[in-house]
């Protein structure tokens, strides 16, 4: 159990203590009242109710609809100084304005309710400053990495990938960071083990290099999902409450948010489509690393990481050779280019 619920649990004792002191005939010779305490208890419980509703909601949400219902009840009120009828008599009440009292109650809780309603979504179209786009530009940019709220997942931080998109401009608009994909790189710079340590606090200054960016704008959120554990859930969660894209290069979220109908916009994705075309038949330069799984295999890599395997190449491991492209393959995990050595034409 976490302090939260120590917290809440406390309250609700302290409630019903507070409730069997101060209401309810009390029993002879009792110092608390029994029907105090119900009553205390209940309201304390119903206090935290309305406290875990509150936290789910955005703040700027609150504020907006606390301000729409304001001046729905300041314009209930000018409406009745203004329209109000005079000299009816309420068929209970009766009496020469006696339909007042319901008059301005129903009046009150109609302008209150619909202001605040209103507030609220303006409230939270304040949470995204202004980056949700008109209807006709949305459906124009659909799929894009234009303008458009976008949420950064920790993986994605971590590769570092995107503070080298953002500085040469393919990637425009704002992101989004929620506060618990921040709280888990913080976690895993915090961490035990020396490696999750070093991708945390890469992750941490990769995130500062983007914020510092000029014309980048990364704005935190306090959304919350609290009935949801997973992360990936809660991120997916939240991109379907904002209507935003997730950047992600993990390819179980991209799969469970596709499914869901949230736009995914992936870095190994797009770094797979940037790698140049070879075609086979083609000659290619590359140095030989490693030797292949198979007999007499040599292993090289292209400058983007993509892996060249050449034929009867083990004898020349740590050298420059050139080979000629016989076939390419296209994997899940990227691309495998399979050659041959070129033959140098006999004197």
């Amino acid at each position: 159990m976490n302090a939260a619920r120590w917290i809440r649990g406390g309250f609700i004792l302290l409630g019903a203590l507070l409730g069997g002191l101060l209401f309810g005939p009390r029993l002879e010779g009792a110092a608390v009242s029994p029907q105090g305490l119900l009553v205390g208890a209940v309201f304390a419980a119903l206090a935290v109710a309305i406290e875990r509703a509150i936290a789910r909601v955005a703040v700027a949400t609150l504020v907006g609809a606390g301000i729409g219902a304001v001046v729905g009840i300041g314009g209930a009120g000018l409406l009745m100084v203004v329209a109000e009828p005079s000299g009816w008599t309420h068929p209970v009440v009766g009496g020469p304005g006696g339909y007042l009292w319901g008059w301005r109650l129903g009046m009150g809780l109609l302008f209150g309710y619909l202001g605040g309603v209103i507030g609220g979504r303006l409230g939270s179209d304040v949470v995204l400053n202004n980056w949700r786009l008109p209807v006709h530009v949305a459906a124009a940019n659909h799929g894009a990495a234009g303008p458009g709220p976008k949420l950064l997942d920790t993986s994605v931080i971590i590769d570092g990938r995107i503070a080298d998109l953002c500085e040469t401009g393919f990637i425009e608009g704002g992101f989004i960071l929620p506060q618990f994909i921040l709280q888990e790189l913080q976690h895993i710079a915090d961490s035990s083990d020396s490696l999750k340590r070093a991708r945390g606090r890469r992750g941490l200054d990769v995130l500062r290099r983007v914020q510092e960016m000029p014309g980048v704008t990364v704005r935190i959120v306090d959304d919350d999902f609290p009935h949801i554990r997973e992360v990936d859930a809660k991120l997916v969660a939240l991109a379907k409450k904002l209507g935003a894209k997730i950047m992600t290069n993990d390819l179980n979220l991209n799969k469970v948010a596709s499914l869901q109908g949230v736009k995914v916009l992936n870095i190994n994705e797009l770094s797979n489509a940037l790698r140049p075309v070879v075609l086979p038949g083609e000659s290619l330069r590359v140095f030989i690393l490693k030797e292949g799984k198979e007999a007499g295999q040599g292993v090289a890599y292209l400058e983007d990481g993509t892996m060249v395997v050449v034929d009867d190449a083990k004898r020349l491991i740590s050298k420059n050779v050139d080979v000629i492209v016989t076939s390419v393959l296209q994997t899940t995990a990227g691309r495998m280019i399979f050659t041959k050595l070129r033959e140098e034409p006999q004197e």
